[in-house]
């Protein structure tokens, strides 16, 4: 799977602990090996401009996501269709000030708006109360994964 970010924010973020994450969560979605995802880190008056462009809404946001080949995970039995993903646009600056009343870290919060952003890029929505248990289940179990899979590399 071929990852790539690029920090255009001046925000200094872990890069390659998004990059690990990413990949973590591509594999255990079973997404096909050779997709490709692209990660931009922007500043708030770039996301704000994002945000009002493409959502018709006001300020920045903390991620967006442009879906670009609609790939979705395989179903049992089903090998992953190969194809871009798309793009993921993060905000360090709003990420991390919206941590704390999420009760994360900033990069806690990083992890978990960018396996957001993924999910949105696979299909998942939260429009609906259904969708929306759907989907922040799935992101709270990917997150979780990777929690204990750190835990188990770093000892």
């Amino acid at each position: 799977m071929s990852v790539e970010i690029n920090n255009e924010s001046s925000v200094p973020v872990d890069e390659q602990r998004l990059v690990a994450l990413a990949l973590f969560a591509l594999d255990a979605l079973r997404i096909h090996p050779q997709a490709e995802l692209s990660v931009l880190l922007v500043d708030e008056p770039t996301m704000a401009a994002y945000h009002e462009k493409y959502m018709d809404e006001p300020g920045p946001t903390d991620v967006l996501s442009f879906p670009m080949d609609e790939l979705r995970p395989p179903k049992d039995g089903e090998e992953p269709p190969l194809g871009m993903l798309g793009d993921i646009v993060l905000c360090p600056s709003v990420t991390a000030a919206q941590a704390a009343a999420s009760n994360r870290t900033p990069d806690e919060e990083a992890d978990y708006l960018l396996i957001h952003g993924l999910l949105h890029l696979l299909g998942h929505d939260h429009a609906e109360p259904d969708e929306k248990k759907v989907m922040f289940d799935l992101n709270d179990r990917i997150i979780a994964g990777w929690k204990a899979r750190r835990v188990d590399v770093l000892g």
